[in-house]
């Protein structure tokens, strides 16, 4: 046999044993992955989220006063959507709002617009003294927090108001607290509104960009 013949044949007998030890280890990767699949780790602080009651879920992700009305109405829609045709009531839709970025203020009752409308709305004349979005003038936060809603406040944005109330040389957290004990009804503060809505998710909440 001549030489060309042998390194021929060994050339293809290492091909045939490279692609059974890439096939064997692609086998030993995939089972691998399979024993140990993605669960999202659970926390104390996200223990409500969880124990909400319903037969769907859904987080509307409300960031700019603009996209306030909207969520509003979308959440409006998603009650009489659910009742008509499939015949669920308001109980049986969990419905998380998130107030964050330039929409966390309105987290907060009159109380505090009354206190310190001028620094959370410099430009409005007067400044406000009210929570335009929990006013007897349009449909309100509170309306929907009757009918089960839930409301997410950013901690993170509620920081950064704080300091601007406070002022350079101000107790930031001493109005922190004041503010923390002054939310619309069933709203609670969570660490940052971005955290919020995508631990939401990992419970099983429809996720809802409202703007």
């Amino acid at each position: 046999m001549s030489s060309t013949k042998k390194n021929r044949r060994a050339l293809i007998a290492g091909l045939g044993m490279a692609a059974t030890s890439m096939t064997i280890g692609a086998r030993r990767a995939a089972a691998q992955g399979a024993a140990s699949p993605f669960t999202p780790a659970r926390h104390e602080q996200d223990a409500w989220i969880s124990a909400l009651p319903g037969k769907h879920r859904v987080i509307l992700d409300v960031v700019s006063p603009q996209g306030i009305p909207d969520g509003i109405r979308f959440v409006g829609n998603l009650f009489t959507g659910n009742k008509t045709p499939y015949g669920l009531e308001d109980a049986e839709v969990a419905i998380i709002m998130v107030l964050r970025h330039s929409a966390t203020a309105y987290g907060y009752t009159d109380a505090i617009w009354s206190k310190y409308g001028k620094s959370i709305d410099g430009k409005a004349t007067p400044p406000p003294s009210a929570n335009p979005f929990n006013s007897a003038e349009r449909p309100q936060l509170a309306g929907l927090a009757k009918r089960g809603v839930q409301f997410m406040v950013c901690g993170t944005a509620s920081r950064g108001l704080a300091g601007r109330i406070a002022g350079q040389g101000g107790d930031a957290d001493a109005v922190l607290k004041e503010m923390t004990a002054n939310l619309v009804p069933n709203a609670r503060i969570v660490s940052a509104g971005v955290v919020g809505v995508t631990h939401a998710q990992e419970y099983g909440f429809s996720y809802l960009y409202v703007g």
